[in-house]
């Protein structure tokens, strides 16, 4: 499935990096995510489609392993920032650090964003992301059957493409990351954009993912209620009802997509909250959203994905 989506949309692939290699503008200067124990190249020689060698070319995991012996759950941040910019910060490293401190080995990917990169490249990093934590768990310490995503707003989206796409690996490829699956064992998805369904009012486009004139198959491919199956991992959902950037409802129609299907899956809307709440921690005036890491923390132990200790 995963391969014929791509395939699909790969004229537009194309056609966005042919652009941006002609002079569109480059990735937004970021900020590390901080407390970092260090990073690894996903492609240390290049990955696909790459326009250079400068550090937005080059996607990469921030690593940051867990407290306490023993073999961990893994889980893979994966900031918002609407496919242009990165939080890496807000949300990226604090919830990193939150799950190391629980016993959960957390990374922070760095994808490659827009307009510079488009549709499928930040999926590409995804997937990498993925499969090198699972080919090298035993390296790391992490069960390879309890890797987790963890995507904020538009790495949310990023989350949720991956949770519904994708597929065992190809067993007779060079490259042995390339040999072992992409599929995460689960996802949390914090107010993400989920779904292009014209009726959900949305105040932001997917534009630097899939430019200004996306084909009916790209439109397809990245709305994602409408790739949920079986097969998708459970999924936790947290969104807030005054998001006027992400409306809550894509963590609505997702998530009944995701029952429909029988996959386990939970949901928080929260009445108040502006986008971008990110830990959802020392927020004046809304100290209800507090227990938001807490229910986050319940969910995955109820599951086995972290220690109740």
């Amino acid at each position: 499935m995963r391969h014929l989506l791509v395939l699909a949309a790969g004229l537009t692939c194309a056609c966005l990096w042919t652009n941006c290699a002609q002079g569109a503008a480059s990735m937004a200067t970021k900020k590390s995510p901080a407390g970092f124990a260090r990073t690894v190249l996903l492609w240390p020689t290049g990955a696909p489609g790459t326009l250079g060698k400068n550090d937005g070319d080059v996607p990469k995991l921030y690593v940051y392993p867990a407290t306490g012996a023993g073999v961990h759950s893994a889980v893979i941040v994966l900031p918002g920032g609407g496919y242009r910019t990165l939080s890496l910060e807000r949300e990226g490293g604090e919830a990193a650090r939150w799950l190391s401190a629980r016993g959960v080995t957390a990374f922070v990917l760095e994808y490659r964003l827009g307009p510079r990169y488009g549709f499928p490249a930040p999926m590409l990093d995804g997937a990498r992301a993925v499969r090198y934590v699972r080919s090298h768990a035993k390296e790391l310490g992490v069960a390879s059957d309890k890797i987790g995503l963890w995507g904020f707003s538009a790495g949310g989206h990023l989350a949720g493409y991956l949770a519904t796409i994708h597929d065992a690996g190809n067993k007779g490829a060079v490259d042995p990351i390339d040999q072992v699956s992409d599929r995460p064992n689960f996802a949390i998805l914090s107010y993400a954009r989920l779904s292009l369904d014209p009726t959900i009012p949305r105040k932001t486009s997917l534009e630097a993912l899939i430019g200004a004139h996306p084909t009916a198959a790209v439109l397809e491919t990245v709305s994602l209620e409408r790739h949920v199956t079986k097969d998708t991992p459970p999924c936790f959902l947290y969104a807030t009802t005054e998001d006027g950037t992400v409306n809550s409802m894509n963590s609505t129609k997702f998530y009944d997509a995701l029952k429909r299907a029988g996959v386990p899956a939970e949901l928080h809307i929260f009445e108040r909250g502006r986008h971008g709440s990110g830990m959802a921690q020392g927020l004046r005036g809304l100290p209800e959203l507090a227990i938001y890491p807490t229910l986050v923390a319940n969910w995955m132990q109820l599951h086995g994905w972290m220690s109740s200790n």
